[in-house]
């Protein structure tokens, strides 16, 4: 059986949409060729691409999906090149335009965060429409990242007054009582991405002074107890290692003005055989009115492409268990 060739071409129009799909040293475009098998080579302002028809049809596609955000000023790396290949095979490159479009936030040094990937944008949307939001995925897929972009937006547009995250004291591999210090030391370590995201998105002095208000609370989960939370922006991360009971305690904090984002991964729970709140909250909740549930995939992941590669083969191998049963 023959394997139709074909040859694409794909003309950028422009030196700088040309630098920018290409990457440093041409990075983006090998990446690209490598993946797809095929031959990648450029002449001008125009890339080339021969090969197996259909890889090539896939490569030309993604690499107008990198045009298209190349014309909006976005940059270009290897995981976005991966990305617009994932969008090409499902026929959903043009969709990839929408990415460049709106400002989840501003960095203290003026950097604008905006969504990587379509199911980032699905989340983010959700957050904006719902009261309380489900953000369900891998590592790497910007869920806690982004939720904190939100809280840091509403916060200084005064929707909210008072910023809360918080997460359960539960770790793998470790115990907290052998750990030094008291509860709020002993936890301090696994919020540490919750402080980098304020510190980046506040600046370090301004992040100091509302930690030092309370305007910014950071505490285990434990602490919720007892008390209602008013306009405020909730987040609690980690939330697969929360019991049914803590989910429910949690969840019912909320006070008036107060939204709440809950994010987790369910690969990743550590409760010792106990359901996880997590869990059981997406399966009873998802037809309540004012919450939204997003599932963020493999394809979100936002790091190197390398963990991209990585969650799928967890994944995969994880389904051949199943099937085994």
């Amino acid at each position: 059986m023959s394997v139709i060739k074909r040859k694409e071409t794909v003309d950028t129009k422009s030196v700088d949409r040309l630098a920018r799909v290409l990457g440093v040293f041409d990075g983006n475009l090998n990446y690209l060729a490598r993946t797809l098998g095929v031959v990648a080579y450029v002449e001008g302002v125009k890339i080339y691409l021969e090969g197996e028809q259909e890889s090539v049809e896939v490569g030309a596609k993604a690499l107008g999906s990198l045009l298209r955000l190349a014309a909006n000023g976005e940059e270009i790396d290897e995981n976005r090149t991966a990305y617009a290949i994932e969008l090409a095979k499902e026929g959903k490159e043009e969709e990839i335009a929408s990415l460049g479009e709106g400002v989840v936030a501003v960095t203290a040094r003026g950097k604008q965060i905006k969504c990587k990937t379509l199911g980032q944008k699905t989340y983010v949307d959700a957050i904006k429409k719902n009261t309380v939001v489900f953000g369900v995925g891998p590592a790497g897929t910007g869920k806690t990242y982004l939720a904190v972009c939100m809280a840091v937006t509403a916060f200084k547009a005064k929707k909210v007054e008072k910023i809360v995250l918080t997460r359960p004291a539960v770790e793998a591999g470790e115990k907290l009582g052998f750990l030094p210090g008291d509860l709020q030391e002993k936890v301090d370590p696994y919020l540490r991405p919750l402080y980098d995201a304020l510190q980046e998105l506040l600046g370090l002095e301004t992040y100091a002074k509302l930690m030092e208000r309370g305007v910014i609370e950071v505490a285990p989960l434990a602490y919720m107890r007892g008390r209602t939370l008013s306009n405020a922006f909730i987040i609690l991360d980690e939330a697969q290692n929360t019991t049914k009971e803590q989910m429910k305690m949690f969840l019912t904090r909320m006070g008036e003005g107060s939204r709440v984002v809950v994010t987790g991964d369910m690969t990743q729970i550590d409760l010792d055989g106990k359901q996880s709140g997590l869990v059981h909250a997406t399966k009873i909740l998802q037809n309540v009115e004012g919450v939204g549930i997003c599932s963020l995939t493999a394809k979100d992941v936002v790091r190197h492409p390398m963990v991209m590669r990585i969650i799928r083969a967890y994944e995969t191998d994880s389904q051949k268990e199943k099937n085994e049963r």
